[in-house]
């Protein structure tokens, strides 16, 4: 957080609430200067909102269910938030202005096969906004194309062809605000006015591999429950525990190298080599923290994370921002 604070400092951050999912981490956020924040989920929204953390909040999504969009004119009609949803289409702002939300962003797609708007029609989008009685604030766009290429000249290169369409897009739509980036361009992204980068808080295996300076600080603590003498051991967490969208575990004790994951199930993690025990303790270290942290009901706070069963546990916190 250090690190991330120093080169962002105040609004210049605005924290991803998706990816630790977690309002006693998003509070340490705030402390540190950093009280607009970025959400996927209405319940991420909502769960800020209630826990006095409704100071600037970005819904960096398209809303059209008309029930979700009632729960965030809620917020603003009671005052315990500043809400803004991104809007990409004429059925999006429509739907934002009949849920009683005021202010909007333009989602304009930066390259990334996702959401976002054509960029030759955001200047028109603002204009129906405005039309609505919304407020536009000004444009956001996502290099998720970017983040995870390991090559450092390659992924500037990406992000900079990115950002020059967002601030195209800028110029036809107006307003203070430029938000886009993450974690993987946190770096070489010198174009948004706030940075939604939330993965550096606790990283993971995926963005390990690039040259950042933030630490893994994620470890999901596992048991062996089944060994194969020579041959394998099984441990208690497996698909149900861990994301592997972004490739397998990593082991923080792999015996010097000589243990390895071989693949995960619903409910294991299969690991060949290393001399290993019925019931010895083992962390492993997620690909993907985002859809890894929302398994789970507690963040467990410890003195050493790579001291795995030995570790001591000195504050617990709730995974309160899960579901939608």
């Amino acid at each position: 957080m250090a690190t991330m604070s120093a080169a962002r400092p105040g609004p210049a951050l605005r924290p991803h609430a998706k990816a630790f999912k977690c309002t006693a981490l998003a509070a340490r956020l705030a402390a540190a200067g950093h009280a607009g924040f970025c959400c996927a989920t209405v319940r991420e929204l909502e769960g800020l909102a209630a826990s006095g953390l409704g100071e600037d909040l970005l819904l960096a999504n398209e809303v059209v269910d008309r029930r979700a969009l009632a729960r965030l004119g809620a917020l603003v009609d009671a005052g315990t938030a500043r809400v803004t949803v991104a809007i990409d289409s004429a059925e999006t702002i429509a739907a934002a202005a009949g849920g009683g939300v005021r202010e909007v962003i333009v989602d304009v797609d930066v390259g990334m096969p996702r959401c976002g708007c054509d960029p030759s029609n955001a200047g028109r989008l603002a204009d129906e906004a405005r039309a609505a009685g919304l407020v536009v604030r000004g444009v956001m766009g996502y290099e998720g194309h970017a983040q995870h290429v390991v090559d450092r000249t390659e992924r500037e290169a990406r992000t900079v062809q990115a950002m020059s369409v967002l601030v195209g897009a800028h110029a036809d739509v107006g307003g203070d605000v430029v938000s886009g980036g993450g974690t993987g361009t946190w770096d070489c992204n010198h174009v948004v006015t706030e940075l939604q980068a939330g993965s550096f808080v606790l990283m993971d295996g995926d963005y390990a591999r690039l040259d950042l300076p933030f630490k893994e600080g994620l470890v999901l603590l596992t048991t062996a429950v089944s060994v194969r003498s020579g041959r394998h051991a099984a441990l208690d967490g497996g698909l149900k525990a861990l994301a592997m969208d972004s490739g397998d575990p990593r082991l923080v004790d792999d015996f010097g190298g000589v243990a390895t994951v071989q693949f995960c199930s619903d409910e294991h993690t299969t690991v060949a080599g290393g001399s290993w025990s019925v019931g010895d303790r083992v962390g492993l270290r997620p690909a993907h923290i985002d859809p890894t942290i929302s398994n789970h009901e507690l963040l467990h706070l410890v003195d050493d994370a790579e001291a795995g069963g030995d570790a001591e546990v000195f504050e617990s916190w709730p995974v309160d921002l899960r579901g939608w």
